[in-house]
């Protein structure tokens, strides 16, 4: 029933929030060795790939991830990243939905 489908929709909702801290831990990794996050041009492919584009990191010391390519959310779509300055970043999931704001099981998911 109803109950059933919200509990395995909550139960990817929690495993995008573990794919979004297991992203955190490896961009502060990131930082340990460059000073600064990925730019929002670069992105999480930074994590993988010494980026070529904007400030190039002269002590990318990566992969800081396992395996070749970025996780994607419980949907199956990748994660939207986002740094203005290389102080700070944010990591979003748009949900069940895959859209923009929703609520409930839709909503956007985000690692502030």
């Amino acid at each position: 029933g109803v109950y059933l489908f919200d509990s395995a929709e909550k139960a990817k909702v929690d495993a995008t929030k573990t794919q979004i801290r297991g992203l955190e831990t490896a961009l502060d990794l990131y930082r340990l060795h460059n000073s600064r996050y990925p730019t929002s041009e670069q992105g999480l492919k930074a994590l993988l790939d010494k980026p070529e584009v904007g400030m190039i990191p002269k002590n990318w010391n990566g992969p800081y991830l396992r395996g070749n390519n970025l996780p994607e959310d419980s949907w199956d779509s990748p994660f939207r990243y986002v740094s203005v300055n290389g102080k700070n970043y944010e990591i979003i999931s748009l949900g069940a939905d895959g859209v923009d704001g929703g609520t409930d099981l839709d909503a956007d998911i985000n690692s502030s």
